[in-house]
């Protein structure tokens, strides 16, 4: 009886097993099947994640490098192994090297055995700061350099960086200051050399003869007044050079200005039986009248002191367009050698120092010339032939403009 009813109730559950199992087999399937989605799915973020990491880092790496490119100072990385691994645009325009430099030795980038010097010195020291070097060849060019070594946590060395910055400038200004310094302290010397050792002779009696005493009251005047000339004009190129003096434009009649000139340095002209020749045709500038009158009075004088004896000096121009006129003095002297044209407008140059000291002046007048000129907006030159005397240009601006 047990039998037959554990069979009654028994059959009817096979289904039901069938159909749980069925069940149980499509919710597993289902589920790998979900699983395997969401594997993709993570995987295609990942994948997007280390797209977008990389896309990142190399945004960041392309900044990086923009940004050291645009430094003024050079910048070298270097491994431990004395190999490049970084130079900015800068520091390979500084060296003039060409291609691609990472990955080569120091020594084949940059075939300068003091920065290889500096490379040990630095790694023994840790720090090289402020150290100045000079670049071989022409022009002279100087850079001063700042090394550290590069050093891991546990403290092993993993390379060296250098900064290099164009000192040529500097140095430049530096020599210029030392040379300025110098011109003026001997342009003051020997006025003052002169004025003291007539005050000491007439102190020691020589005031009591007459003739002497004018003699020697002459020299002190002419040498205070020198000393008044190179004030006045340090003064004015001072202000020139940092565009403080004021210009009063106006029109100005250029012949009767050069007239004008003329009739100041007639006296000097004469002495040296110089001939005084206005070529000019009637032109009107606009300009500083008292700053032009300057001008031309720096560059007749000059004109006058190196011009032959019994010869002349001519003052002539053109109009070279609407806007701008163009004004020349020459003089029919020795000349200007040509290693020299490109340095008399600078402050104290003297073709020949001698000649120059013999004459006068105080080393000023064609860099007053230069600035003066400049001031205006006009540009100044000059051409010479030894032997055939000297010719200076300088434009200005025409009036009505």
């Amino acid at each position: 009886m047990l039998d037959v009813l554990y069979l009654s109730i028994s059959l009817p559950m096979w289904p039901l097993l069938i159909i749980l199992f069925l069940t149980g087999l499509v919710l597993h399937l289902g589920w790998r099947a979900k699983l395997r989605r969401e594997r993709a799915a993570w995987a295609a973020e990942l994948s997007r994640r280390d797209r977008h990491e990389q896309a990142a880092i190399a945004e960041m790496l392309a900044r990086q490098d923009a940004l050291f490119d645009s430094m003024i100072e050079g910048v070298l990385v270097l491994d431990e192994k004395n190999v490049v691994r970084f130079a900015n645009s800068t520091f390979a325009a500084m060296f003039t090297t060409s291609g691609i430099l990472r990955d080569k030795a120091l020594l084949d980038a940059v075939r300068l055995h003091e920065i290889a010097d500096l490379v040990e010195r630095t790694r023994a020291e840790g720090r090289v700061m402020d150290q100045a070097l000079k670049l071989p060849g022409e022009p002279e060019r100087w850079l001063q350099i700042n090394a550290a070594a590069l050093v891991s946590a546990d403290r092993r060395k993993l390379g060296t960086i250098l900064v290099f910055h164009d000192l040529t400038r500097l140095k430049q200004l530096e020599r210029t200051r030392e040379e300025f310094v110098a011109n003026v302290s001997h342009e003051l010397r020997t006025p003052l050399s002169l004025i003291q050792g007539c005050v000491e002779t007439l102190l020691d009696g020589a005031h009591s003869n007459p003739e002497v005493a004018e003699r020697f009251l002459k020299i002190i005047e002419r040498n205070t007044q020198r000393l008044d000339f190179l004030i006045q004009d340090l003064l004015a190129i001072s202000a020139l050079e940092a565009g403080r003096m004021e210009l009063d434009w106006q029109p100005v009649a250029m012949r009767p200005l050069i007239d004008k000139v003329f009739s100041d340095l007639h006296g000097k002209a004469d002495n040296k039986k110089i001939s005084l020749v206005n070529e000019l045709p009637e032109l009107t500038a606009r300009a500083d009248a008292n700053r032009l009158d300057q001008v031309l009075a720096n560059l007749v004088d000059n004109a006058i002191k190196y011009g032959r004896a019994h010869g002349s000096v001519r003052v002539g121009g053109k109009k070279l367009n609407e806007q701008t006129l163009e004004i020349f003095v020459a003089d029919d002297g020795a000349g200007i050698p040509p290693e020299s044209l490109n340095r008399v407008f600078e402050r104290f140059y003297r073709v020949d120092k001698a000649r120059s000291r013999e004459q006068g002046g105080t080393g000023l007048g064609l860099a007053i010339v230069k600035h003066m000129v400049q001031a205006h907006g006009g540009e100044v030159r000059v051409t010479s032939e030894p032997g055939k005397g000297a010719k200076f240009f300088f434009t200005i601006p025409a009036a009505g403009q």
